[in-house]
Formats: structure tokens, sequence, C-alpha cells
């Protein structure tokens, strides 16, 4: 076989030669394409941008967008503000205390259903009434000691105790009617040796409300407190003692009748506004109405109606009366209470005596031997009564010199327990204390010292006469009158006097 030079062979091809390229050829081979990368490189980096600008803008929006739907739709749901309170104005004939369908229970359990015909207005005229005082909680001003805080305890631990013994006597000695039987409570007394000390029949009306009084003084109500049945039965009975058509609790069978029905209406207004009891306002106006009816033109009280005679001490508990209705709400003739402050300067002298029917005229007593057992100048009960009141109607010892002599005069003659000596009155002390207690200082002090002697000691606490204790012998000046139940009564409420009202001039 013969044999064939490779390199001889020769091929033939259609294509261009293959050569190698220089780096120099590669780049200018690549810059012949630059124009179009660099128009797609920008072209991208447009489109990058304006992604960039237009979906951060969108989703801004629509952040805002839905922030604002949710605020929108928050304050769809969101409650307006409750409109003001309707203006009201305040009533004439109905009191503002709400009284429920469980209190009108209450209240007819004590008390007749109070008809169209009781709820009839004061009968006197609008323009010479002072207006309605609201209540809220409960009263205050005068009356916030009563009750609670530990103003109880304020006098000691015996005062608290003959406190509790006097009330407590009181309550045993209440009939199942409600009042107290002025001549013959010692009914209840069915065990042991019975109570001596009766008073006389007329004045039941009267003896009940002290009582009354000395319960309400403590701070039980008609709603609460430890007497509040006590009291419901007592102010029930007093209900049923009215007129309809006077307002006169009791009758006017006893020439002093007007006494009876004074400490009444001071009772019945205490009721009804310290127990916030509204279907009780009638009664209290209209026993407020019936002392206006009694009162004399241009003057204040005694005994008979509008016979223009006039003393202090009658005259002093139509004051509490009247004070007292005002205070709660009734409607009282603000002038009758003007008339009251130009009486007892009319009656009073330098001294700071006040006068009986008259400047310098001692207390009155009965005919017969009564000054003789009871001197009047033993005591300043008149006095007593007139400082107590000017304080009651807001006068200031500051401003009325005579108030300053008064207390004077009164704490020369304290309280002394001596049967033989004829000093005991209850009914002086009952007021000078009240007064005294109110003067504040050096005259309350100094007269407070002799309470425990002439108060305390006197009364009955051996356990061993079940039925005296914690009641007082009434063998003091007015004594006959009001038998045991005035005087226990009158002496419990002469011991409450640290708590029964607040300072009332500051």
């Amino acid at each position: 076989m013969a044999q064939v030079d490779p390199t001889k062979i020769k091929i033939e091809s259609h294509h261009e030669q293959w050569r190698e390229s220089s780096f120099q050829d590669m780049m200018a081979e690549q810059l012949a394409h630059a124009p179009w990368l660099i128009l797609s490189i920008a072209i991208h980096a447009v489109v990058l941008l304006l992604a960039w600008v237009i979906l951060p803008g969108a989703d801004s929006r629509r952040g805002k967008n839905q922030a604002e739907m949710a605020l929108d739709d928050k304050q769809e749901v969101e409650e307006p503000p409750p409109p003001p309170p309707p203006e009201t104005k305040p009533e004439q004939t109905q009191d503002d205390v709400v009284v429920t369908e469980t209190e009108v229970t209450e209240i007819t359990e004590i008390t007749e259903t109070i008809t169209d015909r009781d709820q009839k207005e004061s009968a006197f005229d609008s323009n010479q009434w002072n207006s309605a005082v609201g209540l809220g909680g409960g009263a205050g001003g005068r009356y916030g000691s009563r009750g609670g805080g530990g103003k109880r305890a304020a006098g000691g631990k015996t005062y608290a105790e003959a406190i509790d013994a006097g009330l407590q006597w009181l309550k045993d000695h209440q009939d199942e009617d409600g009042k107290w039987d002025c001549d013959g409570f010692m009914k209840h007394d069915v065990e042991g040796e019975p109570c001596d000390g009766p008073g006389n029949a007329v004045h039941d009306v009267g003896v009940t409300a002290l009582a009354l009084l000395a319960f309400l003084g403590d701070g039980s109500t008609l709603r609460s407190g430890p007497y509040k049945d006590v009291i419901k039965k007592g102010i029930g009975w007093l209900k049923s003692q009215q007129d309809p058509t006077t307002g006169l609790f009791g009758t006017n069978a006893s020439h002093d009748f007007v006494y009876n029905h004074a400490i009444a209406a001071y009772a019945m207004c205490e009721a009804f506004g310290l127990s916030q009891y509204s279907l009780l306002k009638p009664v209290a106006q209209k026993a407020i109405n019936y002392l206006e009816s009694h009162r004399n033109p241009y003057s204040v009280w005694r005994y008979q109606p509008r016979d223009n005679d006039n003393d202090t001490s009658v005259t002093g508990w139509c004051i509490m009366a009247y004070e007292s209705g005002e205070f709660f709400g009734l409607e009282i003739n603000k002038s009758a209470l003007d008339l009251c402050k130009t009486w007892l300067d009319q009656v009073s002298d330098p001294t700071g005596r006040h006068g009986y029917t008259k400047a310098g005229e001692p207390s009155s007593r009965k005919p017969g031997d009564h000054a003789t057992k009871f001197p009047i100048e033993k005591g300043e009960a008149l006095t007593a009564v007139g400082l107590f009141c000017r304080f009651f109607m807001g006068q200031d010892p500051k401003e009325k010199p005579v108030m300053k002599a008064a207390a004077d005069l009164i704490l020369s003659k304290p309280p002394i327990w001596d049967p033989k000596a004829g000093t005991i009155d209850a009914y002086y002390w009952y007021y000078a204390t009240y007064a005294l207690y109110q003067m504040g200082d050096r005259h309350w002090r100094e007269w407070q010292k002799r309470l425990s002697d002439a108060v305390i000691k006197p009364q009955h606490r051996d356990k061993a006469k079940k039925n005296l204790y914690g009641s007082w012998d009434p063998i003091c000046a007015w004594g006959e009158d009001g038998g045991r139940v005035y005087m226990t009564a009158t002496l419990t409420l002469t011991l409450e006097a640290y708590y029964r009202y607040t300072k009332l001039v500051r």
C-alpha cells in the first residue's frame, strides 16, 4: 500500500479561515454593541425608579385611607354625650323626697293613708313664706351630730349609760297604740312594785312629743336606729290626734293646751325631716299652720288664740317648731320669727334676764303653795329659754351683748338636786344646758360640772327596782303636771345636749 504524506493533502473550504482574535479585537466588537446596552440599562433604571415612586405612594395612600376609614368607623359607633338635665322648678306643694313602694308601705303602718284633702298647702299667702330647703342623703347642719361618729361618747361613759337607761324606761312604758300615758304609764309594771308619779291626763300629747324628741335626739328615726319602731308607733299616734281641719294636735280642753300642740309640732317637724318621710309633710305643715293661726297679730303666743296676750315660755316652744320646720323645707312665716326676735328684745334687760310677759318678770307659778315649794329666785328658766332661742334663730353673742349677760346670769344659778330647797326644775335645766352648750368655753365647762350631781346621780339605777330603773322622780317645779314621763323625757333630752345640735354660731 502506498503511503500518503499528510502534509501534502489540501482540503478546499468555502468558510472564512479561522484566525486567533486579539484582546483589542474583542473590545472593539463589544463597543460596537454598546449603544444598545446602555439604552437597555437606562430603560430598566427608569422602570425601577417609577416602580419605587409609584408603588410606595399607593401603599401610603392606601394606609392613609385605611386609617381614615378606621377612624370614621370609630366615630360612627361612638355614643354622643348625654344631653344636659332638664331644668326643674321647685314644687310648692310636693316634697322632693322620692318615696318608693316600700316606703309607702312603711308609712302606712304608722299612719293612715293621706288623702288629697291632707295635701292642702299652707293656710297663708305664698309670698309670706320662705322657700323649701332640700335634703340630701340625710339631715346635716344643726342636726349633723346626731347618731354615729362617736359623738355620743362626748359626755363620757356615765352620760351614755344614763341616756340609755332613760330611753329604755321610756320604751318600756309606751302604750301599744304609740302614746305615753301621762297618768297611767304604770300599767306596764306588771311585775314588782309599780312606778309612782302620775301626771295630768290632759298632757298625753305633750309628754308623748317630749319622749319622741328624746328618741329622735339620740339619732333614731322612722327609718333607722334601735328605736325606730318606738318612733313609728309614737308618730302614728300623734298623727291620729291631729284635727284634719285645723291642724291642732289634741284638744283645747285645758287652758294651756297650746303647750302640748307646740311641742308636738316640734316633734313632728323633726320626725318628718330627719326621716325624710314625705307623706308626713302635710301633717307637720298643718301643725305649723295652726301655730300661725294661734299667734297674736304683730306679736307672739300665749294660751288662747289671738287674744293679744303673749309670754316667753309658750313662744319658746313655738320658735323651736318654726325653726325646725323651716330647716326641713316647710313653709313658715318669716315675719313671725322677726317678731319673736323683737319680743325677746322687749322682755330682756341689761342684766340678761328675760321676763315672762314683760321685762324683769320672773317665771310663773301656779296658785297656792307652788311658789313656796319652788321659789322663783332659784332659777332663770325664761332667761334660758330666751338665750337658747336666740342661738337657734342665728343670733351671735358677739353682736348681742344681752346674750353674754344672760349666760352669766344662768351660770350664777346652777342645777342643784335638792328637794327641800325647791331647786329642782327640769324645764330650766333643759333650756339652760342647751343654751350654755352653745355659749361654750367657761360657761359650758362650769355648768357641765354640776350636771353630774344634779341629773345623773338622782336617776334610778337600782336594778332591784326594775320598774323605776332609768327614770327620775317627778319632784320638780312642773312634775305634778307632766309626771314621771315628762321628767324622764326632759332630763334624757338634757343629757343629749352634747350631740343633739351642733354649734349654731361659729
